[in-house]
Formats: structure tokens, sequence, C-alpha cells
């Protein structure tokens, strides 16, 4: 089982950002408009994980019904807290693990929609095969209301997304 780690350090991954162009997506690795890297967001940013004070496990799999999963659907977490997520992808389908703005998870759907081949280059988001597992590491910014969600097409209108509260 291959395992897929993305704590990266706030530094390190701003200068890998203006070191190949920032967010990217496709097989080509262009970059595509209004995808911003995810360095320091009204979110947060990435951290590392030995600053984490606690660990949260995500899995994602299909229910036998066919809806479409996080385990938990719903997570929640402290302004100014280091968390490190450990996400699993339980499933018989390859699944991803994406975090952000209600706004930018809709945008970001929009472009999935377009283009379905899309692989994930972001501090806040995962792809994962089946049987695979992988980290984010992340410091969480401002209070508010945000999402995750898998953006692959027809998982998110599949009932894969959940509340991300920040308080």
């Amino acid at each position: 089982m291959k395992l897929l780690t993305l704590t990266l350090a706030a530094a390190a991954f701003a200068g890998a950002a203006q070191a190949d162009g920032g967010h990217r997506h496709g097989q080509d690795g262009r970059d595509l408009p209004g995808a911003a890297a995810a360095s320091a967001t009204a979110l947060g940013l990435p951290a590392s994980a030995k600053d984490a004070t606690r660990t949260v496990a995500v899995a994602m799999r299909e229910t036998e019904d066919g809806r479409m999963i996080f385990d938990p659907p719903r997570l929640e977490f402290l302004s100014g807290e280091t968390i490190h997520l450990m996400i699993r992808n339980e499933g018989e389908q390859e699944h991803e693990f994406v975090m952000d703005s209600l706004a930018a998870i809709k945008e970001h759907q929009s472009m999935m929609a377009e283009m379905s081949d899309m692989a994930h280059h972001d501090a806040n988001a995962l792809h994962l095969q089946p049987g695979d597992r992988g980290e984010i590491a992340w410091t969480f910014g401002a209070p508010g209301s945000y999402e995750f969600a898998c953006l692959l097409p027809g998982h998110y209108e599949g009932g894969m997304h959940g509340p991300l509260v920040v308080r």
C-alpha cells in the first residue's frame, strides 16, 4: 500500500509554489485559471505533522446502497489549531479529499467536470486510489464554514462532501 505524504512546511510550500508556478492540474502540468496555491488562505496554511496537536482519521468509501461518503461526515477545528489528517481510501473507486471555501469547492467542481483527468498537486488536497492512504498537516485559519469534498465527476453528487467548521 502506497503512502502519499503532503505534510509541507509553509515556507517550503510557498517556495515550491513559486518554483513550479503554483497549483497545477492535468497530466500536462498546465496551470488552470482560478486555481491558486493554497498557502495562506482564510482556511489556513500547510503545516508540519510534527507540530500537530492532534491527529484526525478520515475514511472515504462507497456504501452498499451506492452513496459515496466520508467518515466522519463533519470536521471541526479551532482557529490556529494544527491538525494531522490521516486520510484512507477504503472504497473500491478512486477518491479525493479537497478542503476549501464553499465557493472554491464549487469552482473546482466545475473545472473537474470539464477535465476529469485532473490530478491534484496541492497542500489541501489528496487524490487516492483504492486502498491508498495519505496525510495532510494543516494549521487552520479564520473561523468560518468551509467544506471538504471529493470532486471527481459524480462523487460530490453521490454524497461525498461535508462541512468543515473552524471555530
